[in-house]
């Protein structure tokens, strides 16, 4: 497995433990696509997709994914006991009603107010802003799942977004390679700092100002 793939399984592994048993959770494209990996079955965690399916289960051995089974990003799914299918205007509804207690984003730049940016870099072709608006403003937690730079060594947590926002103030925990980092009102507190990486180097990787939890863990 590459380095790039064990730093995406270690960010959904620790994502995983925000999941409580019987919640209403979805995952978003990228990363957030592989918590369910690390959800047990018995737990009864409902993953929900945009595309019309609630009930998501582990990613399918290679080989064995059903063509006919897969999420909104495109990527082959399997499906629990009790999974149910349906089309995107019940799937959007779910979220418009605040049904979801969880939605798992990917993103470009989070701020220190919790703006989220996730859906264009200016310059490249994308087919529309999709469904994170929905899922950003109407989730009861939204928590993003990123790596904490960018392809050009840049941070992505910023005091302020410079790309074009997805929604503000919506971000309520940052989960990337480096740290865990809750957003509050009194701005960014870092929770948790993931071995092998050290308090210095998140916060010189850090383009916000941090608080340090009172009881941060060192990984």
């Amino acid at each position: 497995m590459s380095q790039g793939n064990v730093t995406r399984y270690l960010i959904a592994r620790r994502a995983a433990k925000e999941i409580e048993p019987g919640m209403a959770v979805n995952l978003g494209i990228g990363i957030p696509e592989l918590v369910a990996d690390f959800i047990p079955n018995e737990w009864n965690v409902m993953f929900h997709s945009v595309n019309g399916i609630l009930g998501i289960g582990p990613t399918p051995p290679k080989g064995e994914e059903d063509p006919h089974l897969f999420n909104a990003g495109g990527a082959p799914v399997t499906t629990l006991p009790g999974a149910s299918f349906f089309d995107t205007t019940i799937a959007y509804g779910m979220i418009r009603r605040g049904m979801l207690d969880v939605a798992m984003m990917g993103a470009l730049q989070v701020s220190s107010r919790g703006d989220l940016a996730n859906w264009i870099v200016p310059g490249q072709r994308v087919h529309g802003i999709g469904g994170g608006t929905e899922l950003a403003h109407k989730a009861k937690k939204v928590i993003v799942l990123m790596n904490h730079l960018n392809a050009e060594n840049e941070p992505k947590i910023v005091r302020d977004c410079t790309l074009p926002l997805t929604a503000k103030a919506c971000v309520d925990l940052i989960i990337t390679e480096m740290a865990v980092i809750e957003v509050t009102t009194d701005g960014l507190v870092l929770k948790e700092v993931m071995y092998p990486h050290t308090l210095e180097q998140v916060i010189a990787r850090t383009a916000a100002p941090l608080k340090l939890c009172e009881r941060l863990q060192l990984d």
